[in-house]
C-alpha cells in the first residue's frame, strides 16, 4: 500500500483508491449535468461534515451552474451505532426553496433513515424537487425503503473511513476510502 498518511497503519485495506474515487465522481457529475441541464436553480445541499470532500470535488466537475448550502444532522448517539432518530443540528434557512431543485449530497448511506427523512422534510418545506446523491452506499444495512438517485459505489458492510468519512473525527483527510482495523474502534 502506498503511504498517504501516518494514519495508514490503522487501515486494514483500501476499498477505493484516489483514482477510483475520481473516476466515480466524474461519472456522477456527467449524470447530474445531463439530468439538470434545464434546471434554473440547482442547490447542492451538503450534509456536514462527511460530505464536504466529496461535494467539493463533485462541484469542480459539474459543468452546470450550482448553488451550495449545508445542513448538519445526526442519527448517531455516539461511536458506531445509530440511534434511529434524526436530529437536525443546523437547518437550511432559505426563503427561496420553492425555486430550488435540491440535490442532497451525502458521503455514505447506511440505514437510509437520514436521507429518507431529509427528502420528506425538504419537500414539506416547499422545495421544488429533492433528489439524493451519495458517494458510498451500503444497502445491506438499509432499515427503510430508500434508494439514492445518484450512487457512486455500493460497498460491503465494513467500517470505512477516509475521503470525508471519520471515526472519532479522525481519518477524514485520507485521500482514499479504507476499511478501519477493528482493533481501532473496538478499544
Amino acid at each position: 500500500m502506498a503511504k498517504y498518511s501516518i494514519l495508514d497503519d490503522d487501515i486494514q485495506e483500501i476499498l477505493l483508491s484516489p483514482e477510483e474515487i475520481d473516476s466515480i465522481i466524474e461519472r456522477i457529475a456527467d449524470e447530474i449535468d445531463r439530468d439538470y441541464k434545464d434546471s434554473k436553480r440547482l442547490l447542492l445541499l451538503g450534509i456536514l461534515k462527511g460530505s464536504v470532500v466529496f461535494m467539493g470535488e463533485l462541484m469542480k466537475k459539474l459543468k452546470i451552474p450550482v448553488e451550495i448550502d449545508f445542513m448538519k444532522v445526526s442519527s448517531y448517539a455516539s461511536g458506531t451505532k445509530s440511534s434511529g432518530r434524526v436530529n437536525i443540528l443546523l437547518d437550511l434557512n432559505r426563503k427561496d426553496l420553492s425555486e430550488c431543485d435540491i440535490l442532497i449530497i451525502e458521503d455514505i448511506i447506511d440505514s437510509g433513515r437520514t436521507l429518507s427523512y431529509l427528502c420528506e422534510y425538504l419537500a414539506l418545506n416547499g422545495a421544488r424537487s429533492v433528489k439524493t446523491c451519495t458517494l458510498l452506499d451500503k444497502p445491506s444495512r438499509r432499515e427503510v425503503n430508500f434508494t439514492p438517485n445518484y450512487r457512486g459505489k455500493e460497498i460491503p458492510d465494513k467500517f470505512v473511513v477516509g475521503y470525508g468519512l471519520d471515526y472519532a473525527e479522525q481519518y477524514r483527510a485520507l485521500p482514499y476510502i479504507g476499511v478501519l482495523k477493528p482493533e481501532v474502534y473496538n478499544k
